[in-house]
């Protein structure tokens, strides 16, 4: 008899510690609740297909905060930026340069942003002479 009480014991000890291991814990106290203080994402403007590689550069009254870099889906997020007014200038070789302009991040919500790039033309056609005189 004792053996089975000593073998139940063990047995609920531990699913106890198996579930408190798999609990959610409770809002505001994990890294998992936390919010992104701008997040969205980037895209083709032509055939709206996720853009990865991108650089999204954060400034501040023109001091340069953070960068971050799109994943293959496109998307990208900054955390631990201060509350306040931002510049996000886009970068992807091949692809024509987007900044935005007063994108304003207050302390009690996350801000989506999505973007969509065009693509630079192949060529550019440069001012020049067209005629030449040769008299």
């Amino acid at each position: 008899m004792k053996l089975k009480v000593l073998l139940l014991s063990v047995v609920f000890s531990a699913a106890a510690c198996v579930a408190r291991a798999n609990a959610t814990p409770p809002p505001g106290n994990g890294e998992e609740n936390r919010k992104n203080d701008i997040a969205g994402g980037v895209s083709n403007a032509d055939s709206k297909k996720p853009l990865g590689n991108v650089s999204v550069t954060a400034y501040s009254s023109s001091k340069k905060e953070k960068v971050v870099v799109t994943d293959n889906n496109g998307n990208y997020a900054f955390n631990d930026l201060k509350p306040g007014t931002y510049r996000l200038v886009f970068e992807k070789t091949g692809y024509r340069k987007v900044t935005k302009e007063k994108v304003t991040i207050r302390s009690d919500e996350g801000c989506q942003l999505n973007i969509e790039m065009d693509e630079e033309a192949d060529f550019r056609i440069m001012p020049g002479q067209l005629f030449v005189d040769f008299d």
